[in-house]
């Protein structure tokens, strides 16, 4: 895949990350707020002063996420309509984000995806 199709993919991807997040604010009482920033980057931000980054990464052709959790890397789904899933454990970027959030904000929350 060239570059210009990952960041097709990538600003998809992280534009439906914008949607869910943006649903979870309107339907809960959330303590924790989020910011779009230039280059494909999104920061969630936590009462406690913890964060997460999510960002896209055009060079390795991934999404790569920083949480307390650790450091993630996704690549792109095989098929369309398919999940990026995590490089070493296959674990999808929406149930990661949902565990990650969860665990910084102290409530359960599920990302649709």
């Amino acid at each position: 895949m060239d570059e210009r199709e990952f960041l097709a993919l990538a600003d998809a991807e992280l534009a439906r990350i914008e949607a869910a997040l943006e649903a979870l604010q309107e339907n809960d009482d959330t303590d924790w707020d989020y910011e779009i920033k230039p280059g494909g980057i999104i920061e969630l931000d936590f009462a406690d002063g913890s964060r997460i980054i999510v960002n896209r990464h055009a060079a390795a052709q991934e999404i790569w996420v920083a949480a307390k959790a650790g450091g993630f890397h996704f690549k792109p789904p095989l098929a369309p309509g398919g999940q990026w899933t995590d490089t070493k454990s296959g674990e999808s970027l929406s149930a990661l984000l949902s565990r990650c959030i969860g665990a910084q904000s102290g409530t359960a929350v599920q990302l649709d995806g």
